[in-house]
C-alpha cells in the first residue's frame, strides 16, 4: 500500500486559497502570485471547455472568468475533505449576500504541497453549467 506524504492541512489550505485567491481574485498581480505559490508549474485545470495547462494559461482562464462575474464572490459550502493526496470542496458563486447563481465542486490532487490538477465540476442545475457545456435550458 502506498501512503501519501501530503499534509491534510496543506490540502485544505490549497482548496480554500485557490477558491478565493485564484478564482475569486480580481487583481491580476495578486492572482498571478497566488498561482505561483499554490500550483505546480505543470498543473492542469480541467473545466467543461477542456484542459488548461501551466501557470500562464490558468491565470488567463481565471482572469477571463473573473471578468465575466466581477461582482461575484465564491463561498465554500462546508469544509474541505481530504483523502491521501487529494481533496474536494463544494462551493457556490454569486453576488455577495445573495444565494449563489451557480454551484460546484473543486477536486484537487497535490504533489510536493502544490496543486497538480484541479477538476471543476459545475452542478448541472445551474445556468453556468449549461453555458459552459453548450447545453440549452430545458
Amino acid at each position: 500500500m502506498i501512503q501519501s506524504n501530503e499534509s491534510a492541512e496543506r490540502i485544505r489550505e490549497l482548496l480554500d486559497r485557490n477558491l478565493q485567491e485564484v478564482f475569486g481574485e480580481g487583481d491580476n498581480d495578486r492572482r498571478h502570485a497566488a498561482i505561483a505559490e499554490l500550483w505546480a508549474k505543470d498543473g492542469v485545470l480541467y473545466v467543461p471547455p477542456g484542459a488548461i495547462i501551466g501557470h500562464d494559461a490558468i491565470d488567463k482562464f481565471a482572469g477571463d472568468l473573473r471578468a465575466t462575474h466581477p461582482h461575484y464572490v465564491y463561498a465554500p459550502h462546508g469544509s474541505p475533505q481530504v483523502l491521501h493526496n487529494a481533496g474536494r470542496l463544494a462551493w457556490g458563486s454569486g453576488p455577495r449576500g445573495e444565494p449563489p447563481e451557480y454551484t460546484g465542486w473543486d477536486v484537487i490532487t497535490v504533489r510536493d504541497g502544490k496543486i497538480t490538477a484541479l477538476y471543476v465540476f459545475l452542478d448541472e442545475t445551474s445556468d453556468e453549467f449549461r453555458r459552459a457545456s453548450g447545453k440549452s435550458a430545458s
